[in-house]
C-alpha cells in the first residue's frame, strides 16, 4: 500500500473565485468545482451547505439560515466565512489524513492590494495549510491556456470572471501590464435586475437573472431574436409574474459592463509596450473565464479590437489548470508566483 504514503502532503492549488472556488491537486486535476457560497444557520453559528447545496438556497432560506457568497468583486469580503468555506473545501479534498499539510497556491485578482493578499494567505494558513503561495490570475489563465509565458514575446490574456475581468498582457513569465476592473459575470447578472425592475417593475432574484444571462444574453447583435419568459415578483401588486423577454432587450440591458470590459481591453493594448505590440498582432488575444461563454463576445472583442480572439478550450477551468501547472511544476513555475510580500 505504496498509495497512502504518496497521498501525504498532496500539494494542491484553489482557484479561489467569486462565483466559483475550484480546487486542483497534484498528479488528480481539479476535483472539486462548487459555487463560492457558504449557507449559515445565524443563530448557531453552523454552517448549513456549502457549494451547489448552498446555491441552491441564495433567495430562498427563512430568516435564520443565510447564503453568503464570502468573495465580492474578487476579494474577500467576508474574511471568517472565506476562511471556513476554504477549510471546508481543502478538507473534502483532504479526507484521507488529519496530520498532513498541503502546500497550496491559492489564484488572485491581478489588482489586488497587499492587504487583502494577505487576508487570502491568512485564510490559507486558518484553514490548516503548511505554505501559501500566491499567483495572479490573468498569470495562471495564461499558463492554463497553455501560452508560452516564458518566452520574451507577448502574450495577451482576457479573463471575464464571475466579480473581475483581468487584462494583462505577459512576457518572460512576467505581467508587463495589466489592468484588473470589478466588473464581470455578477455585474451582468445585476445589469438584468436592473432593467427587469425598470422596464417590468419585476422584481428578481440572482439566480433567475444568471439562468436568463446564459439562455438568451449577447454581447454582439447576430440577428437571432431569441425570448425567453422570465419570472419573479411584480412591485405594483406585490404577486408573482411572468413576462416574457426578448435577446435584444437583455443584450441592450447588459450593454453597459460589456462595454467597460472592451474598453478595458483597450486601455491595456494602449499601454502595450510597441515591441510586443507587433507580437500581440500574431499571436491575437486569449480569452478565458466564464464570462467569455456569453452569446457574440468572441466577435463582439475581435470587431472592437481589430484582433484575432482566441476563445480557450475550456474557460472555466483554465485559471484552476494553470496555477495547477504551478503546483506540478513548482520548481519550474516558481518565478511566476507573487513574491512573499514583506510586512
Amino acid at each position: 500500500m505504496g498509495s497512502k504514503l504518496a497521498f501525504l502532503g498532496r500539494d494542491m492549488a484553489v482557484d479561489l473565485g467569486t462565483a466559483n472556488t475550484l480546487v486542483y491537486v497534484r498528479g488528480r486535476g481539479i476535483v472539486l468545482n462548487e459555487p463560492s457560497v457558504v449557507a449559515i444557520n445565524t443563530t448557531t453559528g453552523k454552517i448549513m451547505a456549502v457549494g451547489v447545496e448552498a446555491k441552491r438556497m441564495i433567495g430562498r432560506t427563512p430568516g435564520h439560515i443565510v447564503a453568503v457568497r464570502p468573495l465580492k468583486d474578487g476579494v474577500i469580503a467576508d474574511f471568517e466565512v472565506t476562511e471556513r468555506m476554504l477549510r471546508y473545501f481543502i478538507q473534502r479534498v483532504h479526507r484521507r489524513q488529519p496530520f498532513a499539510k498541503p502546500r497550496v497556491i491559492i489564484a488572485v485578482p491581478s489588482g489586488i492590494t497587499s492587504v487583502e493578499q494577505r487576508a487570502v494567505k491568512e485564510a490559507g494558513y486558518q484553514a490548516g495549510v503548511r505554505k501559501v503561495y500566491i499567483v495572479e490570475e490573468p498569470m495562471a489563465a495564461a499558463i492554463g491556456a497553455g501560452l508560452p509565458v516564458h518566452e520574451p514575446t507577448g502574450n495577451m490574456v482576457v479573463d471575464i470572471g464571475g466579480g473581475t475581468t483581468e487584462v494583462a498582457i505577459i512576457s518572460m513569465g512576467g505581467v508587463v501590464t495589466s489592468q484588473s476592473i470589478r466588473i464581470g459575470g455578477d455585474e451582468l447578472d445585476q445589469a438584468v435586475i436592473t432593467f427587469a425592475k425598470k422596464e417590468y417593475s419585476l422584481m428578481l432574484g440572482e439566480r433567475t437573472a444568471e439562468e436568463i444571462k446564459i439562455a438568451i444574453g449577447s454581447a454582439w447583435a447576430d440577428g437571432d431574436d431569441a425570448h425567453a419568459e422570465i419570472r419573479g415578483r411584480d412591485l405594483v401588486t406585490g404577486l408573482p409574474k411572468t413576462v416574457v423577454v426578448s435577446s435584444e432587450e437583455i443584450r441592450k440591458a447588459i450593454e453597459e459592463p460589456i462595454s467597460s470590459i472592451v474598453d478595458a481591453i483597450k486601455t491595456t493594448l494602449d499601454r502595450c509596450p510597441p515591441e510586443l505590440s507587433g507580437d500581440l498582432m500574431d499571436h491575437g488575444i486569449v480569452l478565458t473565464g466564464g464570462g467569455a461563454l456569453l452569446k457574440g463576445m468572441t466577435e463582439r472583442i475581435k470587431v472592437e479590437t481589430g484582433m484575432p480572439i482566441h476563445l480557450v478550450d475550456n474557460p472555466l477551468d483554465s485559471v484552476a489548470l494553470g496555477s495547477g501547472r504551478c503546483v506540478e511544476d513548482f520548481e519550474a513555475l516558481q518565478q511566476v508566483l507573487l513574491p512573499e510580500s514583506r510586512g
